[in-house]
């Protein structure tokens, strides 16, 4: 996942190439962004966070308020990750990645533009908001690779398949 190229004021300038040439990484808009997150320290905020693992994306949406008690450079950024250039530093005790962030809002549900301050528009229109398509073949070969990282073989290993006996 990569950051938003576009963002509510539908911005997309950067002098950075996204890696594999899909875009700008990160965008002017990213860094507006930014300055937006830094002027609201001290600040309650709301967030929608990206909760991944090996064979899903789930989203953590709460009413949780969370000051924000700061927003600093991450030394290794790295977009093929995920992992954005800047940290927010939340009062309970996290520091966490923007690029693991959908939004952050001033409001926990349907913000108004005004009270955005931060939002991931790749990620919330393709990840969150995006049509699924589920198939049996695709079920199947998920199931395949976490069953098989069950028994202990590397995803990348290839599937197993048992033979059929000859019976004499």
């Amino acid at each position: 996942m990569s950051l938003s190229e576009h963002a509510p004021d539908g911005s997309s300038e950067s002098p950075v190439a996204e890696p594999g040439g899909t875009g700008l990484w990160p965008s002017a808009d990213y860094h507006r962004q930014v300055e937006r997150l830094r002027a609201a320290v001290g600040e309650t905020l709301y967030l929608v966070e990206l909760v991944d693992s090996a064979i899903q994306l789930g989203v953590h949406l709460t009413d949780t308020p969370y000051e924000l008690l700061g927003v600093i450079d991450f030394p290794r950024p790295d977009p093929t990750r995920g992992l954005a250039p800047h940290l927010l530093l939340l009062d309970d005790g996290r520091g966490v990645n923007l690029g693991r962030i959908v939004r952050v809002s001033r409001r926990p549900f349907a913000p108004a533009p005004a009270d955005l301050l931060y939002l991931d528009q790749t990620a919330q229109q393709g990840l969150l908001f995006a049509e699924r398509r589920l198939s049996s073949e695709f079920l199947a070969e998920r199931t395949r690779v976490a069953l098989g990282q069950c028994l202990g073989r590397e995803a990348s290993e290839p599937v197993r398949r048992l033979a059929p006996t000859k019976r004499s």
